[in-house]
């Protein structure tokens, strides 16, 4: 991971022209460099969220990452990310703060993901998150059931364990199938 020292404001941001994955946090820009097994993760969790979406009606729509602007200094853009409906396909970036949000460990970037973003996701009143640590083999799931505070919910979910949620009725996975054991 590298950060700038330069601040800079959500719309600079989103006005430049970068090749390289990154995000704002509170004015800092940080690129995030994934590996291998991020990006398998990522495609994991992906795969079974496009899958829950398309098995019936009225489940939202999942989405890779996309520019979610929070404030002026913040800019995150989750590994995955669900939208309880329909979003605007033609839209550049996420129209408006998903309901679910997935960020994957990455080296890099995981300081943050577990710090500073997820207290933002939580400001911010995002409904559910997930956090996997691709090291532990873990799933970490913050939820919002109240509609005041921070996370009123926080999990740790092993690998042999299934992940479910109340956001996306009848979806069910084990975390060891979508973090893969590396040897």
């Amino acid at each position: 991971m590298s950060t700038v020292s330069e601040r800079l404001t959500a719309d600079d941001y989103l006005a430049r022209e970068d090749p390289r994955r990154t995000e704002l946090v509170d004015g800092t820009l940080v690129v995030n460099e994934p590996t291998v097994l991020h990006q398998r993760v990522v495609g994991l969790i992906y795969a079974a969220l496009l899958t829950w979406t398309q098995g019936g009606p009225d489940r939202g729509t999942v989405s890779l990452p996309l520019d979610v602007r929070l404030d002026d200094a913040t800019v995150l853009a989750p590994d995955v990310l669900w939208f309880a409906g329909e979003i605007d396909l033609a839209a550049v970036r996420a129209p408006r703060m998903p309901d679910l949000a997935v960020e994957v460990r990455s080296p890099a970037t995981w300081v943050y993901d577990i710090g500073k973003k997820r207290d933002l996701y939580a400001r911010h009143r995002l409904r559910e998150l997930w956090l996997v640590d691709t090291a532990s083999r873990t799933l970490l799931v913050y939820r919002r059931e109240h509609d005041q505070g921070g996370f009123d919910v926080q999990l740790e979910l092993a690998a042999d364990k299934t992940l479910s949620s109340s956001l996306l009725p009848g979806f069910a996975a084990t975390v060891g199938e979508l973090v893969p054991h590396v040897a």
